[in-house]
């Protein structure tokens, strides 16, 4: 069965949400507006993709529902000195023991989103 699997994440604003994941680089896809507001959304990165859909509720929870894992081939330092003055940083570039470089930071509705790089062997 092939295919591919792209994710929905219920938020309060579709369009906020959509902006922005934008201004991180993403690119909107398509949206659906019902009455003035959007109630869906797709946008790309690469080859991933996330969808956006009304109805999700705000939260000051640690961790949410979904995390999100961004691959990046090279130059994760160089993207977070580029991020970490736009955004909620929680972690900030680390090694891990199974081999990635990573960072996390949050959305704004603290969705976490992982970026991960293969450490150089």
């Amino acid at each position: 069965m092939p295919g591919s699997i792209t994710p929905m994440i219920h938020v309060p604003d579709v369009r906020a949400a959509s902006d922005w994941y934008r201004d991180l680089g993403f690119v909107l896809t398509g949206f659906h507006n019902l009455d003035g507001a959007w109630s869906w959304a797709r946008l790309t990165l690469g080859d991933g993709a996330v969808m956006f859909s009304a109805g999700g509720k705000a939260s000051d929870a640690h961790r949410r529902e979904v995390d999100l894992y961004l691959n990046v081939d090279d130059g994760l330092d160089a993207l977070f000195d580029s991020l970490k003055d736009r955004v909620e940083v929680f972690e900030p570039p680390h090694d891990t023991e199974y081999g990635m470089r990573e960072f996390i930071i949050r959305d704004l509705n603290r969705f976490w989103i992982t970026f991960g790089q293969p450490v150089a062997t």
